[in-house]
């Protein structure tokens, strides 16, 4: 049996602006692919599960893709990582630098592509309500402001048109219970 290794599926656009799943449905749709100990976490789209350490990784998010598009009649955006990848993404401890208020929140975003070359860091969105203060090539650090009056801005939609892949928020908080919810057998 080849080895084994636990992913970690950042799903974008789940149970927001009216798409609704249940995680059951959710963790069955996991399960026709024929993965194995699918589990998820929260309400927002989490989803861990058991594959082959050599998997393609771009050909299997494909296949998670399709299914759900086709079983939900929507585009579902998937990134795919590692326990092993999170939990190097976490001890870059992006945030230390960041003054903590009541306003803040601290957001990573799971890329499905790297941002552009030549985005130049710290990038502020048109609203000023969220700053890019630093990416890896697999996620980008997010400080978001909720400013008085106005919505807040969605941390995935800040690179702008220019940004050809798609990207899945979560505050950074819940990421470290997400790696934490990972490694439980």
């Amino acid at each position: 049996m080849a080895d084994q290794m636990t992913f970690i599926a950042f799903l974008r656009a789940v149970n927001v602006g009216g798409r609704t799943v249940r995680m059951e449905r959710l963790r069955a749709l996991f399960g026709d692919l024929g993965l194995t100990g699918v589990r998820t976490y929260i309400q927002s789209g989490n989803v861990f599960f058991t594959a082959d350490a050599a998997v393609d990784r771009a050909a299997l998010t494909g296949r998670i893709e399709a299914h759900l598009s086709e079983s939900l009649g929507y585009q579902v955006p998937v990134m795919l990582r590692t326990v092993d990848e999170l939990a190097d993404t976490l001890a870059l401890d992006p945030f230390q630098e960041v003054e903590i208020t009541p306003e803040v929140r601290l957001c990573v975003v799971f890329l499905s592509e790297p941002l552009p070359a030549g985005l130049t860091l710290p990038l502020r969105s048109p609203k000023g309500d969220l700053e890019v203060i630093g990416a890896t090539p697999g996620e980008a650090f997010v400080v978001a402001q909720h400013l008085p009056g106005r919505s807040a801005s969605n941390p995935a939609t800040v690179f702008g048109k220019g940004y050809q892949g798609h990207g899945t928020s979560r505050f950074f908080h819940t990421a470290v219970k997400i790696l934490a919810a990972a490694r439980k057998d």
